[in-house]
């Protein structure tokens, strides 16, 4: 493949960044300066843009040929209650809506817990409100991707069957995050090559071939224990087998962004970077 078909960014503001510009316009125009070239804006406290900055973001974005995508509030729950849902359904639109406005083309977000029931019964909840989010966007003639992201909790929403099943909907794809997919079974697996090429067959069964060529990723180091993610870690620092992750990434062919998520952030995404590319040479 060609190493140019991913993009490699961060999830969030690089630590590194200036004073000025500040914001998310400074992140984006710092994020081109880095030499790298994606960034998922965290929005993840709240939505709180006007379209003036929006209008910056996106013509920073353009300026610094930065791929855009936004992470979403935090406080979002598919599953929540008749209380909690139209809360949670207002700030995944709020995200969307002042996303494209800013440039960005895909909206990341967490997609709530189980409650302890079974999925299967909670997906009977969660589709028909995540397809009515979708077909009052695209009402709207906003394009954006809507993308549950894999969660590294057993006991939360997103397994990665819960983000592909939710991926049958047309404008909603899967955020993969491979540390919260290494974390989630809390007993050291998903962490081989051919682990990563079962989650990257499963996903272009469910998704068509082409879908590996627009995958939007996380990646970090992690800790955890038997029930799930702890922390992130920066990957030197963690058990995360980045050679077997890059032999997947080369054998399955795909393309995309891959954000960095962990505590040091540009840093680890240059690191990482630099190894994919001397891996590829």
């Amino acid at each position: 493949m060609s190493t140019k078909d991913l993009l490699f960014g961060t999830v969030g503001t690089p630590k590194s960044k200036p004073k000025s510009p500040g914001g998310s316009v400074g992140g984006v125009l710092h994020m081109g300066e880095l030499g790298l070239s994606a960034m998922e804006i965290g929005w993840v406290r709240s939505v709180r843009v006007s379209e003036a900055t929006a209008a910056k973001i996106k013509g920073a974005g353009r300026e610094a040929g930065i791929a855009l995508s936004v992470h979403a509030p935090y406080y979002i729950n598919l599953n929540g209650d008749d209380e909690e849902w139209p809360k949670s359904r207002q700030r995944l639109m709020d995200a969307a809506r002042a996303g494209h406005l800013s440039g960005a083309t895909d909206i990341v977000f967490h997609p709530g817990s189980y409650f302890e029931r079974p999925p299967a019964e909670v997906l009977e909840v969660v589709l028909p409100r995540l397809a009515g989010c979708v077909e009052e966007l695209r009402e709207e003639d906003n394009p954006v991707v809507l993308r549950p992201e894999t969660m590294g909790k057993g006991a939360m929403l997103g397994s990665l069957e819960d983000t592909l099943k939710m991926s049958e909907l047309e404008g909603v794809e899967p955020c993969l995050d491979f540390a919260h997919l290494h974390a989630r079974p809390g007993d050291g697996s998903m962490n081989s090559y051919s682990e990563w090429m079962e989650v990257f067959d499963r996903y272009q069964e469910a998704l068509g071939p082409e879908s590996l060529q627009r995958l939007h990723c996380h990646f970090s180091g992690i800790e955890y224990t038997e029930k799930g993610e702890q922390n992130h870690l920066i990957l030197e620092e963690s058990d995360f087998n980045l050679e077997a992750w890059f032999r997947a990434l080369q054998e399955a062919e795909v393309g995309g962004r891959m954000l960095c998520e962990s505590p040091t952030l540009e840093e680890d995404a240059l690191i990482v970077r630099d190894q994919w590319l001397d891996f590829n040479s």
